[in-house]
């Protein structure tokens, strides 16, 4: 493997790559080609053998492995019915238990859970290691389930009918075989489904295009045809939205990422919906449909703007029809909808007002108006809506900050007061820190918000090793969070990086969501540059204040944040001391070519098209490495499972990197899909290199 691959690179030394023609490490995207896995085998054990021994990463990863497996762990609960579910995995179930409890038993001191199905029996009782992906039933039937599990943790799964009340998977159920896609329930007999129904019945994402209505006990080759989106389409999709006034039949076509044709399915027939096709459907709520804008809509006179909360009846939205279109919600310069949740009498919105998580309630009143009530849970947080019971209006959320450990509450309709039901024990002593929230000024002029969490003794020399994370795309908002990142990790970056020394910040940069569709908008595919010169901005604000310098300085990101830092780190290695490029996009004159690629070419460009490909080759980190720079130590981790972002992305990135003399570790799990892990032993072992290199890097 060395002779080839100093074959193809002779000549090439000290140039970029032009273009896929000359790209000498195609080979590595073959996910389980032998010798693309040997050579994986081979970088996964070097840097084993780097980090693994030293008693720093023997530290981090007991550290990490005890407070991922803790008892204390705030649940992540659903109800269905009069069952409050959860998906629990510690270090007696490393692949998990589905398990519930009633709403008395949750409450008390010691709750006492019921397994429902035991992953780790499952996984040996099939010789198949199954990941748990979800379960839904329908409402009011128990006994009716369907069950995704995948092989390896990736987005394909099988889905299976079980039944709860017995605990079984039913031999002669509604059975999908391995796909991207899935089935979801329209009443106990009928299911649509949307899967891989065999050649030409997936679009270019890889994701099924055709929709069919199939009933029980019939084979799946004879399901009716319900809708057949075009190959062009990113996915086709169906589903019934249940409200108290009536059910809504809705059948999607997914035109791009961020754009979709909606129809209504009434008796058979399809009505189209004539909505903004970037719209989304947040639910029903009493027979009409909430809608999010995400540009501005004129409907005759009206104009209304974006960032509004409407409710409609569904008649008004088709050709000719009649019917009320109300403001439910009307946007405002600080406040962003982030979730919709609907129940039987109300609806429950959770917002970020400057990044700061509130939950308001809203009330239907006389003549199209509505009543807004803030229910007051502890500020200067995040918030979320975990679980509600529609026939109450009850709801359970968790209330979490950097330094202030999750904690469940319970808001019952009664009185819409806030109660404290569970917290987990803190990983770290939050006392210690201090969080503020800084302005960067980006290169055009904007505004960047960003989060410091540092020691409230901490010096302003410089000298501080900090670890930045950030994102910058699709729309994905980060928030305070008690694991630092969106990654649940249980207050694990307390212990493995606040406790010995560093300081964490959280960078909100344009291409997420955190300001309105606006703030994503304006890093939009030739604007995409842009969340590099906020990300670089950041890191310069944090220079003038004292708080690090370059040499201290390290960067984390994760898909689309795997691109982030892959290309600030391309365009300004003096910046940075250190780099995490997790699960990453980097060749962006492929992506759309590998897996799920062609679903982003709304999110970044088209790179065959001349015109796109102009500006997007200018940060394809891929693309962009050069000798003779001295870019800094990077940690790439990704997983040969995930069937979302290619692996190759970070194989061929690294293994460029290496023939550059660049210092690179390279972790690539075999199986845990784009999450990068399945078992909380794997993710312990992931977050202790990642920390293992941040610390060798910047102290």
């Amino acid at each position: 493997m060395q002779l080839k691959t100093l074959l193809l690179f002779a000549g090439l030394a000290g140039t970029s790559l032009a273009s896929a023609d000359n790209d000498p490490y195609l080979w590595l995207e073959g996910v389980d080609d032998e010798e693309a896995l040997d050579w994986v085998r081979a970088e996964n054990a070097a840097t084993a053998s780097r980090l693994t021994s030293s008693p720093l990463f023997e530290e981090l990863y007991s550290e990490a492995k005890a407070i991922l497996n803790s008892s204390s762990r705030l649940p992540d609960i659903h109800q269905e019915g009069d069952w409050l579910y959860n998906f629990w995995r510690d270090d007696k179930n490393p692949r998990g238990v589905f398990r519930r409890i009633d709403l008395t038993g949750f409450a008390s001191d010691e709750p006492a859970w019921e397994v429902v199905i035991d992953i780790d029996a499952l996984s040996a009782k099939e010789d198949q290691q199954w990941v748990f992906k979800g379960m839904n039933c329908l409402p009011e039937h128990p006994e009716n389930c369907l069950v995704r599990l995948s092989p390896g943790g990736g987005d394909a799964v099988v889905s299976r009918e079980f039944n709860s009340i017995s605990k079984t998977f039913l031999k002669d159920g509604f059975f999908l075989p391995l796909a991207k896609g899935g089935a979801s329930w329209i009443d106990a007999d009928t299911v649509f489904v949307s899967t891989d129904f065999g050649e030409g019945s997936m679009t270019e994402s890889g994701y099924p295009r055709i929709v069919k209505r199939w009933k029980r006990g019939t084979p799946l080759s004879e399901a009716e045809l319900v809708y057949e989106a075009g190959v062009g389409s990113v996915s086709a999709s169906a589903s019934r939205l249940r409200s108290a006034g009536g059910d809504i039949d809705l059948v999607r076509d997914g035109k791009t990422f961020w754009t979709s044709e909606r129809y209504q399915l009434i008796d058979g027939t399809l009505k189209h919906l004539e909505l903004p096709l970037s719209a989304t459907i947040n639910g029903a709520f009493q027979g009409r449909l909430i809608i999010s804008l995400k540009e501005d809509w004129t409907r005759g006179d009206t104009i209304f703007p974006q960032g509004a909360v409407l409710i409609a009846d569904t008649t008004a939205l088709q050709t000719g029809g009649t019917g009320a279109i109300e403001v439910m919600i009307e946007p405002d310069d600080i406040t962003v909808v982030q979730s919709v949740a609907t129940t039987d009498s109300t609806v429950l919105v959770n917002v970020l007002e400057n990044v700061r998580g509130r939950i308001y309630r809203y009330s239907p009143g006389d003549e199209g108006q509505w009543h807004r009530t803030l229910v007051d849970f502890p500020d200067n947080g995040s918030l979320e809506i975990t679980s509600t019971d529609d026939s109450t209006g009850n709801f359970y959320a968790v209330y979490e900050s950097f330094t202030s450990p999750p904690t469940m509450y319970y808001v019952a309709s009664a009185d819409w007061q806030p109660r404290k039901v569970k917290s987990q024990q803190p990983s770290f002593d939050g006392s210690k820190y201090q969080t503020e929230q800084y302005f960067a000024t980006s290169a055009d002029g904007t505004k960047i918000p960003y989060f410091v969490v540092l020691a409230k003794n901490a010096k302003r020399d410089g000298n501080n090793p900090t670890h930045i994370f950030s994102y910058g795309g699709f729309r994905n908002s980060l928030t305070p969070s008690y694991s630092g990142s969106y990654e649940d990790l249980s207050g694990a970056y307390g212990k493995l990086w606040l406790d010995r020394g560093g300081v964490f910040v959280l960078a909100n940069i344009r291409g997420g969501g955190e300001f309105g569709p606006q703030w994503h908008a304006a890093a939009l595919k030739e604007n995409h540059y842009r969340a590099f010169e906020d990300f670089e901005a950041v890191a310069e604000d944090l220079f003038k204040r004292g708080i690090t310098s370059p040499q201290h300085l390290g960067i984390e990101g994760r898909s689309n944040g795997g691109l982030l830092v892959g290309a600030t780190m391309i365009r300004r290695p003096d910046l940075y001391g250190a780099v995490i490029c997790g699960v990453p996009l980097l060749d962006m004159q492929r992506y759309h070519k590998l897996l799920a690629g062609a679903s982003w070419m709304a999110e970044y460009g088209d790179p065959d098209i001349p015109e796109e490909w102009a500006y997007i080759k200018e940060y394809s980190p891929y693309q962009n490495l050069s000798s003779g720079v001295d870019y800094p130590a990077v940690f790439f981790y990704t997983s040969t499972r995930d069937d979302r972002v290619h692996p190759g992305h970070a194989r061929k990135m690294a293994a460029r990197m290496k023939e550059l003399n660049q210092e690179i570790w390279y972790y690539e799990n075999m199986e845990g899909g784009h999450g990068g892990s399945t078992t909380n032993d794997q993710l312990a072992y992931r977050l202790a290199l990642a920390y293992t290199h941040l610390w060798n890097q910047l102290k």
